[in-house]
């Protein structure tokens, strides 16, 4: 148990506020640490990081290394079973259209993948473009319908 004599101030210190605009002595009076006229010197001015005043910026002068998956990635809508089980009656076929009347999916179309999350007691026919491992194994094991929908690349 700790005791109150144990307890420390973990705090980081107070950082004084910059007060410009003082007087010559105080090094920020004057300009402020704003240099003379120009954009710079102006109320709201904002400088992008990495400008160096007349040189080439930085990230510009660096090599671009590596790949970035971003462009070619493939996107899905993602649905529990348990997710299934709560929004469908029995007979009903599971897939994006029903799923977006339901009210489940909104936005641009994706595809679809069905996870295992949770259990499906109702006897409904999934119509998706993937399905997790475990999924497909209690689908299989529940003798429940699935189907496994073509995909084509964008």
């Amino acid at each position: 148990m700790m005791k109150l004599h144990e307890l420390k101030n973990t705090t980081r210190p107070f950082k004084k506020r910059k007060r410009v605009g003082r007087g010559v002595g105080s090094k920020t009076g004057k300009t402020c640490g704003r240099g003379e006229k120009g954009a710079g010197a102006r109320a709201g001015s904002k400088m992008r990081y990495g400008k160096e005043g007349g040189n080439m910026p930085i990230f510009m002068k660096m090599p671009i290394r590596g790949f970035s998956n971003f462009n070619f990635r493939t996107e899905y809508d993602v649905v529990n079973l348990d997710q299934i089980d709560a929004m469908y009656e029995d007979g009903e076929v599971v897939n994006a259209l029903t799923l977006r009347e339901h009210g489940f999916l909104s936005g641009p179309s994706k595809r679809l993948k069905i996870l295992a999350n949770g259990t499906l007691s109702k006897k409904v026919t999934i119509q998706a473009h993937a399905f997790s491992k475990t999924a497909r194994a209690q689908l299989a094991d529940s003798k429940i319908e699935f189907e496994v929908l073509e995909c084509f690349k964008k």
